[in-house]
């Protein structure tokens, strides 16, 4: 299922029913009074969160979701049937707005939340509410009201504790297939990720009941200007701005001009160029493949380097598993503690 974090969609509440215009006809009553029902409401269209879901894909090719419209009311006070509603299932983490005026109408940030994105229309109101003492038996009744209509656009913000962001080919697939259960593609060529992963990482006693767990995203691969639209970057900036936690991952590449705390460096002005607030999100940084010698044999000088500016940087191998706890129980300090 292809990954879609943004779509449109036309939405129409239920119209309300006519209310109706009757009279009884009981034996021996000739001239009885009015029995006109009302009609029914029509149906609210209203997204339900669902935390099974990771994508807007079920929603990308629909043109437009309509409610069901209310009953005519009936003779002998009897009033329409309800129109019923519209219930549609998003992701957790879904953004609602108004395509014609901008306006943020509401998000779904917790399990099962409910948002009435258009209201069905009231019914019409039968001729039993209209007899008075001059008209004991009115021809009148009202019609059902019509129900909203909006056109919507809807945006993912994926929802996780930890946002896990470095270059392309720093070992974040690897790094979250190792401490969770999430199974992202890994290959060793730019942009294997494609789409954000998420992960649950339990850290503690998991089989005790004791343990913590908390939600990693494996954003893809940044690039100078994601900001502004190179490579994949402004694509998915979007899903760490929830985010309470930043992993910056960073290596030693066989790139010419490219170093770790430099590569660091860039992906924090893309941050910032990106959403200023996100420059303050907390930050931890770990030196990934550390396995490798070349690696290892640059972790003292680099370790110094970062000190420099007041940041501790940890060093870790997807590969032997080194590093990996320790890495873990920090993130779960910046984030329960």
């Amino acid at each position: 299922m292809r990954f879609i974090d943004e779509c449109t969609l036309d939405v129409e509440a239920g119209d309300g029913g006519n209310g109706a215009i009757a009279f009884r006809r009981e034996k021996f009553v000739p001239l009885g009074g009015p029995a006109g029902g009302d009609g029914g409401s029509g149906g609210d269209v209203i997204f339900v969160s669902d935390p099974g879901l990771n994508t807007l894909y079920d929603l990308y090719h629909t043109r437009k979701v309509v409610a069901d419209a209310g009953a005519p009311g009936e003779g002998k006070d009897c009033f329409g049937r309800g129109g019923t509603d519209k219930r549609i299932r998003v992701p957790l983490g879904t953004i609602v707005f108004d395509r014609e005026t901008g306006a943020t109408l509401g998000e779904l940030t917790h399990a099962d939340q409910e948002l009435v994105i258009a209201r069905g229309g009231r019914g019409g109101r039968g001729n039993i509410h209209f007899a008075t003492p001059v008209d004991k038996a009115p021809h009148k009744a009202e019609t059902g009201k019509p129900g909203e209509k909006r056109r919507l656009r809807l945006e993912l913000k994926s929802m996780a504790d930890v946002g896990l962001l470095g270059f392309p080919n720093v070992g974040k697939s690897t790094l979250i297939s190792n401490v969770s259960r999430a199974k992202p593609k890994i290959a060793d060529y730019p942009f294997t990720t494609l789409e954000p992963h998420l992960g649950v990482v339990t850290v503690g006693d998991s089989h005790g009941g004791t343990g913590r767990h908390f939600v990693i995203a494996d954003i893809p691969g940044l690039i100078p200007g994601a900001s502004t639209g190179h490579g994949l970057g402004i694509q998915f900036l979007r899903h760490i701005e929830r985010t309470r936690v930043l992993l910056h991952l960073v290596t030693l590449s066989d790139e010419p001009n490219r170093d770790p705390l430099e590569d660091y460096r860039a992906l924090r002005n893309e941050l910032g160029s990106y959403n200023s607030e996100l420059a303050e999100h907390v930050e931890v940084v770990a030196l990934s493949k550390a396995d490798l010698p070349e690696v290892s044999e640059a972790y003292p000088e680099l370790k110094a380097r970062f000190a420099e500016l007041d940041i501790e940087l940890h060093r870790v191998s997807s590969a032997t598993h080194d590093g990996l706890t320790d890495l873990m129980n920090r993130l779960a300090r910046e984030i329960f503690e």
